[in-house]
């Protein structure tokens, strides 16, 4: 299982995480999880994944600006970012744009649909 794909999620609502982590586990892929926006930045920093569940509103540093600091560095650019957020206001997709966000999951989301976005991004 050495080759397995890593994907970091990071969010503050624990039960989300853990629910994330079953789901793509099972479909073979590594997960590492943080709790607030400053332990996901280390911690990206320090796995590299393949690519990142990230949360909008969380303690510390926010989704935004997280993917803001990760695409502006060259070595972490070209990791794939989801974005999760349960606002679904049209300037939040906006500002997910602008920071360079790849994808934008509304919450309440459906499992399945999570887990294709992912399979697109690390199956091609």
């Amino acid at each position: 299982m050495g080759d397995a794909k890593k994907i970091l999620i990071v969010d503050d609502e624990q039960d989300i995480v853990e629910t994330l982590k079953f789901m793509l586990e099972a479909q073979g892929y590594e997960c590492f999880c943080a709790y607030d926006g400053e332990a996901g930045l280390n911690m990206a920093k320090e796995i590299m994944p393949d690519l990142m569940i990230l949360d909008v509103m969380m303690p510390k540093i926010n989704g935004y600006k997280i993917s803001r600091l990760l695409k502006y560095d060259t070595k972490y650019k070209d990791i794939p970012i989801i974005m999760v957020t349960a606002r679904s206001q049209e300037d939040d997709k906006i500002i997910g744009q602008e920071t360079g966000v790849n994808e934008y999951i509304t919450k309440p989301f459906e499992l399945d649909d999570v887990i294709n976005r992912v399979n697109k991004y690390l199956n091609d």
